[in-house]
């Protein structure tokens, strides 16, 4: 699972350093289609059942996720198969329809320089990553989407996931039906 909590912050605020992700303190709707959403962001998992990594579940804390807040990001997730140095991610973050970066990690690099305690090679079986980073209190008040396609060093696909997180300001109060 290489760090995977780690690749999610550095994917989604590579260009401002942040972070995100679910508490088990929000009621999380899981649809149809598999996207798991809280009041401020989802994911979804866009792998398929024989990628080498299985995403079962991402949480943060808070939730929803606050700009110049510590965020504590938890991932649940299993190694089908040996993951091996050299495995690496594509990521791409976008705002609204711009694409704000578009960037290769190397996922055992990013773990390594992470100090995280899951480290390449990874074996098979269960493993659970908890990491809190503090987000800049200068993130954009807008709506961020990422995807993370992520690869073994042999170019097979290790998983998917894609995020929404969405830092916009939400009024005080609710407006009844027909106002």
């Amino acid at each position: 699972m290489v760090r995977l909590s780690t690749l999610l912050f550095v994917s989604l605020f590579a260009t401002s350093n942040a972070g995100l992700l679910s508490t088990p303190q929000q009621q999380q709707l899981v649809t149809d289609q598999g996207v798991h959403a809280t009041q401020g962001w989802s994911w979804e998992d866009c792998g398929s059942p024989t990628d080498s990594i299985q995403i079962d579940s991402i949480t943060v804390s808070p939730d929803p996720p606050k700009p110049g807040q510590d965020l504590t990001v938890r991932v649940i997730a299993s190694a089908q198969e040996r993951v091996e140095d050299g495995a690496y991610a594509d990521v791409s973050v976008k705002l609204g329809l711009i694409k704000i970066l578009q960037k290769q990690f190397d996922l055992c690099e990013e773990a390594r320089n992470a100090n995280a305690t899951v480290q390449c090679p990874i074996e098979k079986g269960n493993y659970e990553v908890e990491q809190t980073v503090a987000l800049p209190k200068e993130i954009p008040q807008a709506k961020f989407n990422v995807n993370v396609q992520a690869y073994t060093i042999d170019d097979d696909d290790l998983f998917c996931v894609k995020l929404v997180v969405d830092f916009m300001k939400r009024p005080f109060f609710k407006l009844p039906p027909g106002w």
